[in-house]
């Protein structure tokens, strides 16, 4: 029996949220176990004043508890899932995902209520290249700019800024800290997708640690698992290098599983989409196949192009 069980996680107010759910979750299946959250501080959270792209995006919420975990300071790690770089690290497992929030993405506008309403020209903020890659799809008129920051920051700088007509964030996250209040609309995909994974959580551990996993694994969300999975082979598929912009979301239909994805250059301009459906039983086959898809209908020439800006 496991006498404590530490979980890592970042410092901010929806990454303690997270740590916090998955505990209150760990305890009810092992009340023998004691549970204790351990923050860590990652390049993520260090780095506020440069866009993430120009930080080095991959891995920059998770590399510094992947480290802890690897090093036996902590048991397990929880992340947004979206945050998880595609690319597994060696010698670490996602020992469990729980079932997801809502994945949207949701607009805060400070007058106009809906992105389709903004006047010409209006300033929008963001600190994601896809979002800011989808805006401009839908509004090639709007001025994006970079916003940094967790949830109350990014709301704060929203209200006190006399540019920005808006924000676009993830609603999992506002809704997590019970601040739905504020959105103003919600954008539905397909139309609008978001990052692969996202609204999902990450529980991580150390691969070996059977008993560990054994305990994580009881949070574990099958339905979830297999929609992340086809995103996240799609997201792997296509590589991406330093700045690109790419979307999935996959969702049950019926017997089978759909899988929606996108990927375009920052600007918006060349935007190439596709989907398919397969078996759920063979969601990374499904992932797979919609890689390729998107390849050969002109994702390859824009993932070149942006790979020789890097």
């Amino acid at each position: 029996m496991i006498e404590v069980l530490r979980v890592g996680t970042r410092g901010s107010k929806l990454a303690l949220w997270q740590a916090r759910w998955v505990a209150d979750r760990l305890r009810e299946h092992s009340s023998d176990t004691r549970v204790e959250i351990k923050v860590v501080r990652t390049l993520g959270d260090k780095v506020q004043d440069r866009p993430l792209a120009e930080v080095g995006a991959i891995g920059s919420f998770t590399r510094e508890l992947d480290r802890a975990l690897l090093d036996g300071d902590i048991d397990l790690a929880v992340h947004s899932l979206k945050d998880v770089p595609a690319a597994a690290v060696k010698g670490i497992a996602l020992a469990a995902v729980p079932e997801r929030e809502d994945p949207r993405d949701a607009f805060i506008g400070k007058g106009a209520k809906r992105l389709v309403d903004l006047p010409r020209n209006a300033a929008v903020g963001t600190g994601s290249l896809r979002r800011r890659a989808q805006l401009l799809a839908l509004r090639p008129d709007l001025m994006v700019a970079d916003l940094r920051g967790n949830i109350d920051t990014r709301l704060r700088k929203l209200n006190e800024s006399k540019t920005l007509q808006g924000i676009v964030l993830a609603l999992a996250g506002i809704r997590r800290l019970g601040l739905g209040v504020h959105v103003t609309e919600i954008l539905d995909t397909p139309k609008w997708l978001p990052a692969p994974g996202q609204g999902a959580l990450a529980v991580m551990a150390r691969e070996g640690d059977g008993a560990v996993a054994a305990i994580a694994a009881r949070l574990e969300h099958s339905a979830t698992r297999s929609a992340i999975t086809a995103e996240r082979v799609m997201l792997a598929r296509l590589g991406g290098g330093c700045h690109v912009p790419i979307g999935a979301y996959a969702y049950a239909d019926g017997d089978a599983l759909a899988l929606h994805g996108f990927v375009a250059d920052p600007d918006g301009v060349r935007v190439v989409r596709s989907q398919a459906r397969g078996e759920t039983s063979a969601a990374g086959a499904l992932g797979a196949r919609l890689a390729e898809e998107l390849l050969a209908t002109g994702g390859k020439e824009v993932l070149a192009a942006l790979d020789s800006a890097c």
